[in-house]
């Protein structure tokens, strides 16, 4: 199955359908009347729907099991024709989109089973999904695409040359595929005065984020978060909270990072772990979708 462990849960919403075709009235009316000889056709499709929705992993070896918090299982009758709406819930980290087929596909043949016996002309059309919500690509589009950004690699070893910088890189990475244009990347030591300086020079430059890596640990020489605490007019909770959850659920250590989030005027700043996986699994944490927040500081521009 695709590797989905890097995605964090969301609320992930899908709707399909299927429309079952009678030959003739008689078949609609039995329906409706609960006169078929096998049963009520619409109490029986559901539940064999909602099994089918259950199951689908069991069937579909690239499916993740995941855990279904609604189905909705509706009818619709025009004419000679059945439509079967099946609507699908889960916060997880994958689409629920082939578990609202699958259930609907069922729906559809337990009802084909059912009327086999009163109408030899029963066909099933239209399997289609009809809608989905949720996921990062819900939002991806809805951001600026005229942020610029600044990259701060904080290590004495990788500013003395003793060490190669990949956390840096990495953010850079992310950046890039969200969009973001990198208007510098530089290497400084842990020194607080330079943390300063950078964020000062950086923001006076109109630069609209500003990413530190490294020096957000517990040693006497990680003094990022204190280097850039009295700078900030804001911080903003929700991000550090995010970074942390998302690293605790993948390592016991994400815990002790201080990493920290805030704005000065409308630069946002953030200060994430020096660690190459920690780096990483922050970035993917919080974007794209903290660039939202130049929705609210600079306003909507899309192009």
């Amino acid at each position: 199955m695709v590797d989905i462990t890097h995605k964090t849960n969301t609320l992930r919403i899908a709707k399909a359908q299927a429309i079952v075709k009678v030959s003739k009235s008689e078949t609609i009316e039995a329906i409706k009347k609960g006169i078929v000889p096998k049963g009520d056709v619409f109490a029986m499709s559901k539940a064999a729907g909602l099994l089918g929705v259950k199951k689908t992993p069991d069937l579909l070896p690239d499916c993740h099991p995941l855990p279904i918090e609604y189905t909705g299982i509706d009818y619709t009758i025009e004419g000679l024709e059945i439509t079967v709406l099946v609507t699908v819930k889960t916060i997880y980290k994958t689409g629920v989109e082939v578990e609202a087929m699958h259930g609907a596909s069922v729906v559809a043949l337990n009802m084909y089973d059912m009327l086999k016996p009163i109408d030899k002309g029963v066909e099933i059309h239209h399997i289609k999904l009809l809608e989905k919500k949720g996921g990062k690509s819900d939002y991806k589009d809805k951001f600026r695409r005229d942020l610029q950004a600044a990259v701060i690699v904080c290590s004495d070893t990788i500013s003395e040359g003793k060490k190669e910088d990949k956390a840096g890189k990495a953010i850079i990475a992310k950046l890039e595929t969200c969009e973001v244009g990198i208007l510098d990347y530089t290497i400084i030591p842990d020194e607080i005065e330079v943390i300063q300086e950078k964020a000062k020079q950086y923001q006076e430059q109109g630069v609209d984020l500003i990413i530190y890596t490294g020096g957000t640990g517990l040693s006497k020489r990680d003094v990022t978060p204190d280097a850039l605490k009295p700078l900030l007019d804001r911080t903003i909770p929700g991000i550090e909270e995010a970074i942390r959850k998302y690293g605790q659920d993948r390592m016991p250590y994400a815990m002790l990072s201080r990493s920290i989030a805030g704005t000065i005027k409308n630069t946002l700043v953030l200060a994430l772990p020096g660690s190459t996986n920690g780096a990483k699994e922050s970035m993917e944490a919080i974007f794209p979708e903290v660039l939202h927040v130049f929705r609210i500081l600079k306003g909507a521009r899309h192009d």
